[in-house]
């Protein structure tokens, strides 16, 4: 990028023109292979209509005719102040000469954006500003060829011979001592966030059981007849009588009594076998061990046989009641071991890529808010909610005493660690819309706002994408007063 005027050429350069006639003289930048020359009318802009003459060429001085070109004359918005301006009205008189219509609706400092767009070549880009009842413009280019080393640290510096960054301001040391205005360096550190979700204690479905038997029946006692009823493995359930378990009985204490005769005959293996096939269509519907051996000893049917639980833990549902009918494959109780259950928390989607599986985490109860849980991200699920934009993660966690009840809701904050990073302290940074600023200490008083792209947010900390280096001094303490003080001075160019 390079800057031209009669004088000298230095870069970057704020060139402040005096009223010569109806328009000032004109502002010249050259961006790239792109000369861009601007003209203000009326030389001391005022507040209502007011024109920008521009003329475009390329790196030979030939005229540039046909460009996309865009013009915007506008002031963010600050504290309860809405933003204002918006785009001029271009139009084109040809030879490369172009005319930007735009009003102001007020006396201040107004932020000007140029982009030029050659139908063959590459786009160029200037910025600057404009101040009301003062003669003259500010403008350099954005982009373009890189100057030299020692130029670009004169730039990052803000201490280019000749003349300053347009957005540079000065003020009084010992009106900076009594507010109490304090700079401190960006620095690189270490850094963690903690992301903060809400979570919901659910059973862990790995352990859930359901009661369903394989024969139809009618429900006889009802031994576990409440939701949340703890029970131990082997403990009853219900009693049932099933037409189909009765004669299944039967066939069994027949094939028993056929054996004993057929071991005084010539063919017991066939009797064994006949036991073996009856004995074993008991087990497959359920008839447990214990049960088969009471049959074999009353050497009768039992007519109610009694439904055992075959986990530990507690009724989560109960579809019966005595008497009542049930079909083959219906649900009749789910049971739940409480002893390990699962978290899952809701974290939203810009989090997700601060959140893997194995990542610690710790989970406090609303209850119990002195109490803390540790535990650690055991699956991050597949899909997104739709309506909230949220991602389930779960948490594995033992449950002694049942501390842990399903359905509680519970805090859970994953700790994400990323690194070393710059950072400064948040209070340095202001958030424009959609720009990020900090004020940089040049000093003797002298600040000048810089763009910077933000990131992570940890504690007072936040991180600096872009903008910054390390060790470059910027405004902690009093930054608010800083930008007031700089848009009073009409000296803000990137606000």
């Amino acid at each position: 990028m390079r800057v031209r005027n009669l004088a000298q050429r230095v870069l970057p350069i704020a060139l402040l023109l005096a009223c010569g006639g109806s328009r000032s003289q004109p502002v010249t930048v050259e961006v790239g292979e792109l000369e861009i020359s601007v003209r203000a009318e009326p030389a001391d802009l005022r507040v209502g209509e007011n024109t920008l003459w521009l003329e475009l060429r390329d790196a030979g001085g030939a005229p540039i005719t046909d460009a996309e070109l865009g013009v915007r004359v506008h002031m963010h918005a600050m504290g309860a102040m809405p933003a204002m301006g918006g785009p001029a009205a271009i139009s084109e008189l040809g030879g490369g000469r172009y005319r930007a219509d735009f009003a102001l609706d007020m006396g201040s400092t107004w932020l000007v954006e140029i982009e030029a767009a050659p139908r063959d070549g590459e786009a160029a880009r200037a910025e600057g500003s404009l101040t009301v009842g003062t003669p003259g413009l500010r403008l350099e280019g954005v982009g373009g060829a890189s100057p030299a080393p020692a130029e670009q640290e004169a730039t990052r510096r803000g201490d280019s011979a000749g003349e300053r960054h347009p957005a540079e301001f000065q003020l009084p040391l010992a009106r900076l001592q009594r507010v109490g205005v304090l700079s401190a360096p960006a620095q690189r550190r270490e850094l963690a966030t903690t992301l903060r979700a809400v979570g919901r204690v659910v059973v862990d479905e790995t352990t859930l059981e359901d009661v369903a038997l394989r024969v139809r029946g009618w429900v006889g006692e009802v031994h576990v007849d409440a939701v949340g009823a703890p029970v131990e493995r082997g403990d009853v359930l219900f009693t049932l009588y099933s037409p189909e378990l009765y004669a299944a009985q039967e066939e069994y204490l027949q094939a028993l009594r056929s054996r004993e005769r057929a071991r005084e005959t010539s063919a017991p293996d066939r009797a064994d076998y006949l036991v073996s096939a009856a004995r074993r269509r008991l087990q497959l519907w359920g008839v447990a061990g214990p049960e088969l051996e009471r049959i074999v000893r009353r050497g009768e049917p039992v007519e109610y046989l009694p439904v055992r639980s075959s986990i530990s833990g507690h009724v989560l549902e109960k579809n019966l009641v005595a008497g009542s009918a049930f079909a083959a494959g219906q649900r009749l109780y789910r049971i739940a071991p409480l002893g390990r259950v699962w978290i899952e928390a809701e974290v939203y989607e810009q989090e997700l890529p601060l959140v893997h599986e194995g990542q610690a985490a710790t989970v406090t109860l609303p209850y119990a808010p002195e109490r803390s849980f540790e535990a650690r991200v055991a699956y991050v699920y597949p899909t997104l909610d739709p309506a909230t934009r949220t991602l389930r993660v779960r948490l594995e966690l033992p449950n002694p005493g049942l501390l842990l009840r399903p359905e509680m809701y519970a805090s859970v904050r994953l700790r994400a660690e990323r690194g070393e990073r710059l950072v400064v302290p948040q209070s340095a940074v202001l958030h424009t819309g959609e720009r990020s600023f900090v004020f940089r200490a040049l000093g003797d008083g002298r600040f000048r706002p810089q763009q910077v792209e933000v990131g992570l947010r940890s504690g007072d900390d936040v991180e600096i994408l872009s903008g910054l280096e390390a060790g470059d001094p910027v405004v902690t303490s009093g930054t608010f007063l800083i930008a007031s003080e700089s848009r009073l001075r009409a000296a803000l160019e990137q606000w």
